[in-house]
């Protein structure tokens, strides 16, 4: 294993880690196998035994919190609570937040489509990606740390959209996003990128769409979010890498 994707002695943060078998699982994994400490931050509360189990896999320290990231609020609140849960080991640091939370939906044609569906794409994809920056930023430019987003080949040139709009324009502006942490904290030596990927070999995604489809990895995705948190992207700001 390269020494510059070794996380120990640094505190990762990860949102929406999920239900077993989705994407977030295997990210946390990956950093608790390189030796990373991690924040699982999710909307419904994580088992004691998936603790356990990053513990086993190299991870010295696992704390785990719920709350609901598309209410700035609760996400200063979970920020506080993260920091006390880590202080000892990492004072006000925290060296990635990879913000995971998220969600696909169809919203159909535009004329057809539900107003209340597509305030939900933006709330928990948009919004959750800007009060987890917001709350988090503070101690990612202590650690002079990273961002790491999900955005969508859909919200990129040349990616179909088709009956997606809602989800497409939500991820589109969590790329804007990014791009606008990247350039405004530059100073602060915080880095912020983004993956965006087709379809993800997910539990989920698999029992809606088959296992024959054309699907991207798991452990794919959790290796490229390793590299953009690590020294190795210590000059790759900014950038969108698409995933298929």
């Amino acid at each position: 294993m390269s020494s510059d994707l070794n996380f120990r002695s640094q505190l990762i943060v990860i949102t929406g880690v999920g239900r077993e078998g989705q994407v977030g699982e295997a990210i946390a994994h990956s950093f608790a196998q390189r030796g990373a400490s991690l924040a699982l931050i999710d909307l419904h509360a994580q088992s004691d035994e998936r603790t356990a189990t990053l513990k086993s896999l190299g991870a010295p320290h696992v704390s785990a919190h719920t709350a609901n990231l598309a209410d700035a609020g609760d996400a200063v609140r979970v920020a506080a609570e993260v920091q006390r849960a880590h202080e000892a080991q990492h004072g006000n640091l925290v060296h990635a937040v990879v913000c995971v939370a998220g969600g696909f939906g169809f919203t159909g044609a535009i004329d057809d489509s539900a107003p209340d569906a597509w305030a939900t794409q933006f709330s928990i994809n948009l919004d959750t990606a800007f009060a987890t920056t917001r709350a988090f930023l503070p101690s990612v430019r202590a650690a002079q740390g990273s961002f790491v987003y999900f955005g969508s080949v859909a919200a990129t040139p040349g990616g179909s959209s088709r009956r997606m709009a809602a989800y497409a324009a939500a991820k589109s502006g969590v790329l804007s996003l990014m791009r606008t942490v990247a350039l405004d904290e530059k100073a602060h030596g915080v880095r912020a990128n983004a993956v965006a990927p087709t379809a993800i070999r997910t539990t989920t995604n698999v029992a809606d769409m088959g296992d024959t489809a054309d699907y991207v990895e798991r452990e794919s995705v959790a290796d490229v979010v390793a590299f953009l948190a690590s020294p190795l992207a210590r000059n790759v700001s900014g950038q969108v890498l698409v995933l298929a």
